[in-house]
């Protein structure tokens, strides 16, 4: 098994097993019994019969809460009628999409959950030997937070006067190893899902997009690189930081290079918190959240604004006009602390992936019907208050 506690695409690998039994009697019988387990709770005959569709998926960033997304696509991929055209992935959301794309390549839905799942598991792995871990108190009431972690409070003090190049001069990270081993950069760059990672310039500010013939761990890397932890990445001569200070993750790839006109969001980082954050810690991670959610807003709006007009054109807008919108959100994110980004315990990574499949679960009940027809996201709800 996957996943010791048998939640791990269960149902798809007892399908791909019926769907390779021959049985000379009745082998459709094993055909339709290997379908039906491949459904949920929905309507198994409408699902069966409905034509495959093209999707686009958008993945944000967010730390340790990538495992929310982790959870959300494996349970998408489970459905025989969504076929992914293209994804663009910012930080965490780049590395589940590399990982992803890679897994499906060589071992279609299967692999692709091996994949994502050894990805996890080896970096839950590396963050046992890190200094960053729960306080025993915390362990005791379950709570999911490293703000009483003497290591994490020492490093927050420490990056208001240190930067990354005195503390760490030789440009160590751990994740670098791990997505050499995990992923195969080769069958990536020939791979027929277009991926599209974001990295930010250092000197001019600006998206670089990365493609699949382009990517590297560097590259991947350099999307997840928050500048007070981490040195800025350098690939051609050029330093980058995270992508999330230029997109979170970016759009435009997606309307311009794929032909899918249905965008799912998987959203990991809040774009709405109750109250007023007080501490220093909380108005920092808030400045952050909406520092790194502004350029998908400005994406995201300008597709509504496309959408008012009577005739956005016959080239590149009206592309922007016809995108539908869907979105699954990481609700639990907004109940969680800045700092939870950093625990890397597989408890709180299964966690978050067993609530991403429960969302995405919720998602595909209550929008599958919406996806090829129209957008379930409310855009005209990002020009009210404009």
């Amino acid at each position: 098994m996957l996943d010791e506690r048998g939640r791990s695409c269960n149902r798809t690998r007892v399908a791909d097993s019926l769907l390779e039994t021959r049985t000379r009697g009745s082998p459709s019988l094993f055909r339709g019994a290997a379908l039906s387990l491949r459904m949920t709770g929905r309507d198994r005959l409408g699902s069966m019969a409905r034509d495959t569709l093209l999707i686009d998926l958008a993945l944000q960033g967010g730390g340790a809460h990538g495992a929310f997304t982790w959870g959300v696509l494996e349970r998408l991929i489970e459905e025989p009628w969504l076929r992914i055209d293209g994804v663009s992935g910012t930080s965490a959301g780049a590395m589940n999409a590399a990982v992803l794309i890679d897994g499906l390549c060589a071992g279609g839905v299967e692999g692709a959950c091996a994949a994502m799942e050894r990805f996890w598991r080896r970096v839950a792995e590396a963050a046992r030997f890190s200094p960053l871990q729960r306080s025993p108190l915390d362990v005791l009431l379950g709570r999911w937070t490293l703000d009483n972690s003497p290591a994490f409070l020492a490093m927050d003090v420490a990056s208001r006067f240190l930067s990354p190049y005195d503390l760490d001069p030789i440009g160590s990270n751990p994740l670098r190893d791990i997505l050499r081993e995990t992923i195969d950069f080769e069958r990536l760059a020939r791979a027929p899902i277009k991926l599209f990672v974001t990295a930010t310039n250092v000197a001019t500010g600006q998206a670089r997009v990365f493609r699949n013939a382009d990517l590297t761990a560097e590259a991947l890397l350099a999307s997840a690189c928050l500048p007070t932890l981490f040195r800025a990445v350098e690939i051609d001569g050029e330093a980058y930081w995270d992508g999330g200070y230029s997109g979170n993750p970016t759009i435009t790839p997606l309307v311009r290079e794929c032909a899918s006109q249905d965008t799912i969001l998987i959203q990991i980082n809040p774009v709405e918190r109750r109250g007023a954050p007080r501490s220093a810690i909380d108005i920092s991670n808030r400045l952050n959240e909406i520092a790194f959610n502004s350029p998908l807003l400005k994406e995201l709006r300008m597709i509504a604004l496309l959408r008012e007009v009577a005739d956005p054109g016959h080239c590149e807008g009206a592309r922007w006009a016809a995108m539908r919108i869907h979105a699954i959100a990481a609700d639990m994110a907004a109940q969680l602390g800045a700092s939870s980004k950093l625990i890397a315990e597989w408890e709180f990574l299964s966690m978050l992936r067993e609530e991403g499949r429960r969302r995405a679960e919720q998602f595909l009940e209550s929008s599958a019907g919406d996806l090829g027809r129209r957008s379930s996201f409310d855009l005209d709800a990002l020009l009210r208050n404009v």
